[in-house]
């Protein structure tokens, strides 16, 4: 039997407990659960989310910030019985329900701003330098841009769509399922040919 407070402790990726996914507003201020129904589906495949994507980003960025992470069936439930900004359930296996597989297969997903980025896009930097950056380095899904923060919707799962849609101008889809970048590599390096360099932080005793 898991307890809540063994779940939390549950290291998923160097730099990510399972702790860092579980908190809500939606929850905490409704008083919904956000506790998984099958806890080792959603830590197998919180651990691939973290291990491949996440970890990634922060030891290329610095720190990022987890704005929703996991969410139970329940609690996600609720939030689009409410209009609270979520999606039907159905849509959301494999993405903020780590726990139930959906079309794509299983997978795992959160909603994140890197701090490192932000700054850069209030200043009018644009969100395609950074899609393009995840998508030359990161196995991704799904990728959904917004304009507060230059915030995104990342996705992992075991069959990955590889799309790239915002809310931001240009809205829409810039890439879609199996199609290949509008603009070459050389086009796409030059966009984030500042950024810092790919897993560049170096940790004690790391690679």
């Amino acid at each position: 039997m898991w307890s809540l407070e063994t779940l939390g402790r549950v290291r998923l990726g160097r730099h990510f407990y399972m702790r860092d996914f579980l908190y809500s507003e939606i929850g905490s201020f409704h008083r919904v659960p956000n506790i998984p129904d099958d806890p080792d589906m959603a830590i197998a495949h919180g651990r691939r989310l973290c291990e491949e994507l996440l970890d990634p980003l922060q030891e290329t960025f610095g720190r990022i910030a987890i704005r929703s992470g996991y969410r139970s069936p329940e609690l996600n439930a609720f939030g689009n019985e409410n209009k609270l900004n979520c999606a039907r359930n159905d849509a959301n296996y494999g993405h903020h329900i780590w726990d139930r597989v959906g079309e794509g297969g299983a997978g795992a997903g959160t909603s994140l701003v890197i701090p490192w980025f932000a700054d850069r896009y209030e200043q009018g930097r644009d969100w395609r330098d950074l899609a393009w950056w995840i998508h030359d380095h990161l196995p991704y899904s799904e990728l959904w841009f917004f304009p507060k923060l230059c915030a995104m919707n990342l996705s992992w799962r075991e069959r990955p769509r590889r799309t790239i849609s915002s809310y931001i101008a240009p809205k829409g889809m810039l890439l879609a399922p199996g199609a290949e970048p509008g603009e070459g590599q050389e086009a796409r390096r030059a966009r984030y040919r500042d950024f810092p360099a790919y897993r560049g932080i170096a940790y004690p005793g790391g690679p």
